[in-house]
């Protein structure tokens, strides 16, 4: 019997992925932020060095966290959490890898860490894009985030675009799916 064909990354439902809580550091993470780095790059016309804004343990627990969402072992999203203040979590690094795209990865993302954020006591998140990220911006409008800035502004003449939302308190601690050290 020939088996059945594998479906298409674009095809293959978005909930497939699992879940892996890592760091910045892991080696699985480089090809998300090396796509990320050439985005930005490439969006920004500037030089982009990822490693040099933040260090890494500002998105390790229990003030923060780093997931990666895995296909068949291979990531295809992930995005990151680090603290703002005593009630505030910072999203970061965001990203969907290009050929996983429109299956709505983005969101599993923001929901993984926002109720990650949730359990670990953070009441709000907060997040900015760049202008020149408008899928970023409709993603975030269609998560419930509430714009800091004028929707109907040119993008360009406000620069970073700034988000926010309340969290509700889930009394289920998160459960992390597939820790690694």
């Amino acid at each position: 019997m020939t088996p059945a064909p594998r479906p298409s990354p674009a095809t293959r439902p978005a909930n497939h992925p699992t879940v892996l809580h890592t760091t910045v550091t892991d080696p699985l993470a480089r090809p998300l932020l090396e796509e990320l780095t050439h985005e930005y790059r490439t969006r920004y016309e500037r030089p982009v060095d990822l490693a040099l804004e933040y260090p890494a343990a500002e998105f390790a627990p229990p003030r923060g966290a780093f997931v990666l969402l895995l296909e068949d072992g291979e990531p295809v999203a992930g995005g990151a959490y680090r603290r703002h203040d005593a009630a505030t979590a910072e999203l970061k690094r965001i990203w969907t890898h290009s050929a996983h795209r429109r299956r709505g990865l983005g969101l599993r993302v923001l929901q993984t860490l926002e109720r990650e954020a949730a359990d670990r006591g953070y009441t709000r998140v907060c997040l900015t894009t760049g202008p020149r990220q408008p899928e970023a911006k409709a993603l975030y409008l269609a998560a419930g985030y509430r714009p800091l800035f004028d929707l109907a502004a040119d993008p360009e003449s406000i620069g970073p675009l700034a988000f926010t939302k309340r969290l509700t308190y889930s009394e289920h601690p998160a459960h992390l799916e597939n820790p690694r050290p």
